[in-house]
């Protein structure tokens, strides 16, 4: 939020005026030139009784008529100051400097008028020449402070208030100004300072209030958020930088629910703020609420066609909803505009992925790490899309581009390993299933690729060890010590496979290839009553299996 300098620094001053009508004009020779010009003395009276437009009215009747003496002009261009015609007072007052160069009232007013314009160029210019032709005329020194603080030249205002604040140190304007200026140069405490002070004073003051409530959301001040948010509130209910301030506290905290309870009101006052919606359906969005929250875009949008945040969220928010033809039509208007937007890119991977089109999807992930090949996610979906295609070359690549980013990525090491076995480089995939093991001990997931690898490399010692460590963690995987043991049958020792083909039945009793080859085992052994009672188990479990077993056995 931006500190406000304007409405409350500049109310013109009308005493000021007046005052200086009274000393370079009309009272004091109002006496001297009627006889002049009844039509100056009529204007002055008419303008004393609140008759402003028929004042107007009598003066420019008499200039039409061919009277031009100074005062005259000088009181048209007053009277059009006091009814906001603030490009016709430019013009009188230009009429009494081509006559008087020195009349410091129309070179005061006219740098007035002109900032009441917004030409803030020309306005400190001008008020720079009504200081030259009064240097104690102070309140030039307070308009160029107010110039300058327009003009986004901050360190200068401060200097111009100072200077007015030598004359006049109790000048409320001159010192909102300085705080405004030290406020715009992040000398915040010294901001705080001065306008805690004048709010001392000015305890309902608008602006005052809008300011300090900007400062206390950029000092993150939360509570001093609040007490400045809700004391303007009561001062003017559902004031928009009261509410402003209030979003703004509650996004920073993370109180989503605090910001769209806010942000709702908002948007009823502030409904042309793109700002407003945007957060409030970013507060929505928060709280899952993906509807609202894509009505909320919808608004932001239609302020800011071109926003790509604003259409970027909002699609996020139709592919929650399932409407994927309407997202995807913004994502891809999004990157006609701007064709690397790497949030569009990969927000419409992600759909494509889920319309269940991954050559789409996979030449969004290309087109991404091509613009950012730091992208470690878009590496690992495209390695990912590659891997369910069975193009195990391919997709040994990205998930090596995965792990140099981050070494200890589990789900990257074991497809990477995946990759390399089935890409038949087994020192690879042993090295990449070994090191997910060591950074993450306890992924039972790494601990079993691993030991079907050592299991197909025939090392039955590594593996009976990785088999270990999966039952410690609680992993009973049949198919495991099931695989061992047909391992160590091969080695001929044939103890050691019956209590692993035991174990595998432990998990699952009814498993009928362990039954077979435990029955073998326990032949082989010398126990064939123990070996019959297996095969009639597998028999029983599963005939087609140990048909060919037991038949021989039983002759």
């Amino acid at each position: 939020m931006e500190p406000t300098k304007d409405q409350w620094l500049w109310v013109v001053d009308k005493e000021l005026v007046q005052t200086l009508v009274r000393n370079d004009a009309i009272e004091e020779q109002a006496d001297k030139r009627a006889v002049h010009s009844s039509a100056l003395a009529k204007a002055i009276a008419l303008n004393t009784d609140g008759q402003t437009e028929e004042a107007l009215s009598e003066v420019t009747r008499a200039i039409d008529s061919g009277e031009s003496i100074l005062e005259l002009f000088w009181t048209k261009g007053h009277l059009e100051f006091e009814l906001g015609r603030y490009e016709d007072a430019l013009r009188s007052y230009a009429r009494v400097l081509e006559q008087d160069p020195a009349h410091k009232a129309s070179a005061y007013s006219t740098a007035v008028c002109l900032e009441r314009l917004d030409r803030f160029h020309e306005s400190l210019a001008a008020f720079e020449r009504a200081a030259e032709i009064d240097p104690n005329l102070w309140q030039a020194s307070l308009g160029r402070g107010e110039c300058l603080l327009h003009l986004g030249r901050a360190e200068e205002a401060q200097a111009a208030f100072d200077r007015c604040l030598k004359v006049k140190p109790e000048d409320d304007k001159a010192r909102f100004g300085k705080a405004v200026a030290l406020h715009m140069t992040s000398k915040l405490d010294q901001a705080l300072d001065l306008y805690r002070k004048l709010l001392a004073a000015n305890g309902n003051n608008v602006e005052l209030l809008t300011n300090l409530i900007s400062l206390a959301v950029s000092k993150k001040d939360e509570a001093r958020t609040r007490e400045y948010c809700e004391r303007l509130l009561r001062i003017r209910p559902q004031a928009r930088p009261a509410l402003e301030g209030l979003v703004a506290s509650a996004m920073a905290r993370g109180d989503f629910k605090t910001a769209a309870q806010h942000g709702a009101q908002l948007v009823k006052v502030a409904a042309g703020s793109y700002e407003a919606w945007f957060n409030l359906g970013v507060a929505y969005q928060k709280l899952n609420r993906s509807e609202q929250a894509g009505q909320a875009y919808s608004e932001a949008v239609k302020l800011r066609p071109d926003s790509e945040e604003a259409n970027l969220n909002l699609a996020v928010t139709l592919q929650d909803r399932g409407d994927f033809a309407a997202a995807r039509k913004i994502y891809e208007r999004v990157l006609q505009s701007a064709p690397e937007h790497a949030a569009a890119l990969w927000n419409l991977g992600l759909l494509y992925e889920r319309q269940v089109s991954p050559e789409d999807a996979e030449k969004c992930y290309e087109r991404l790490v091509a613009l950012k090949p730091d992208s470690e996610e878009a590496w690992f979906r495209l390695g990912h899309l590659r891997l369910q295609r069975n193009e195990y070359q391919e997709s040994v690549e990205p998930f090596h581009r995965c792990v140099e980013k981050r070494g200890d990525w589990l789900e990257a090491l074991v497809n990477l390993g995946i990759a390399q076995w089935n890409s038949h480089d087994i020192d690879g995939a042993k090295a990449s299933f070994e090191k997910a093991v060591a950074a993450h001990p306890s992924s039972t997931d790494a601990l079993r690729a691993l030991a079907a690898l050592i299991i197909e490399s025939g090392d039955y010692t590594y593996a009976l060890d990785l088999e270990k460590r999966l039952r410690d963690l609680g992993d009973r995987t049949p198919e495991l010590a099931y695989n061992i043991g047909v391992l160590l049958q091969k080695a001929n020792l044939n103890e050691e496979a019956a209590q692993c083909y035991q174990r595998s039945l432990e998990y699952t009793p009814e498993f009928g290839e362990a039954l077979l080859n435990l029955g073998q085992t326990l032949k082989t052994l010398g126990r064939e009553d123990e070996a019959k009672s297996q095969w009639q188990k597998a028999l029983e479990a599963k005939p087609e299996l140990a048909a060919d077993y037991f038949t021989p056995a039983a002759q």
